[in-house]
């Protein structure tokens, strides 16, 4: 049975959103003075981050964590839309320029880390991560293995944090992509992305033997439907988040040429 108020506390999960809040805290009190001299402590950025990290505990430490390795596929989609959407999303808008462009001054890791983020480079590698990652064999066996899962929501949360860096970069040494390519960028992925959706939505196996032979927690709620309501969730939400940052970009590029 589903224990609800099951919250995960382990060190690594605990302790590592800590950590980062810890560097933050230092980075933006004791270390501001020499980071970015005469700068006020950013609260907006404090707020959007902090946001973030307790997106991320939600979706891998609360007890959706547990209805999702164990009962519903729709669960373990929902956990990595919240890993993709807001946690990804409120991290890059949490931190401010001047505590990210020290880390990527020498020249070695800004030549990486400008080749990562390249447009081309975010989608194609967001897509291979989401993609790879739903092949029956590796999902299943993040379900069975509690740390293949811990390293697939890493990757996952990485690969996010790639797909908005073109739209959100927090940093002035690699800054957001025009406009035009914003656009251009966001319906290429929500393109490459198409087949997956598919995939699942419409198969006519059960794709996950975890969920097939799970307990069923809601009368008359199938594996096959689990199924497509996770496809389609992960359609929904999917196009849902491209087109609002597609409009949000459009409007930008639109006042840009008033």
């Amino acid at each position: 049975m589903i224990d609800w108020r099951h919250w995960h506390n382990e060190p690594w999960i605990v302790g590592g959103l800590v950590l980062l809040g810890w560097c933050w805290a230092v980075a933006a009190g004791p270390m501001r003075p020499r980071l970015a001299p005469g700068s006020s402590f950013p609260r907006g950025h404090a707020v959007r981050f902090f946001l973030g990290l307790l997106s991320f505990y939600l979706a891998v430490g609360s007890p959706l964590d547990q209805i999702a390795e164990r009962y519903l596929f729709s669960a373990h989609m929902l956990q990595h839309q919240l890993l993709i959407y807001p946690a990804a999303i409120l991290f890059l808008l949490g931190i401010p320029a001047w505590m990210v462009d020290p880390l990527l001054r020498p020249r070695p890791v800004l030549v990486i880390v400008r080749a990562l983020t390249h447009p081309v480079a975010c989608g194609a590698l967001f897509t291979l991560i989401v993609g790879v990652w739903h092949a029956p064999l590796l999902y299943d066996w993040a379900l069975r293995s509690k740390s293949v899962h811990v390293v697939e929501h890493l990757m996952f949360f990485g690969g996010a944090l790639l797909y908005w860096w073109p739209m959100l970069s927090p940093s002035q040494l690699v800054p957001p992509r025009g406009r035009g390519t914003q656009m251009l960028y966001l319906l290429a992925v929500l393109i490459a992305m198409t087949p997956l959706f598919a995939y699942i939505t419409f198969s006519q196996d059960i794709l996950y033997p975890t969920y097939e032979f799970a307990p069923r927690i809601f009368p008359n709620f199938t594996a096959a439907n689990d199924q497509l309501l996770a496809g389609v969730m992960m359609k929904l939400v999917g196009v849902f988040g491209a087109l609002t940052a597609f409009a949000v970009a459009f409007f930008a590029w639109y006042q840009e040429r008033k």
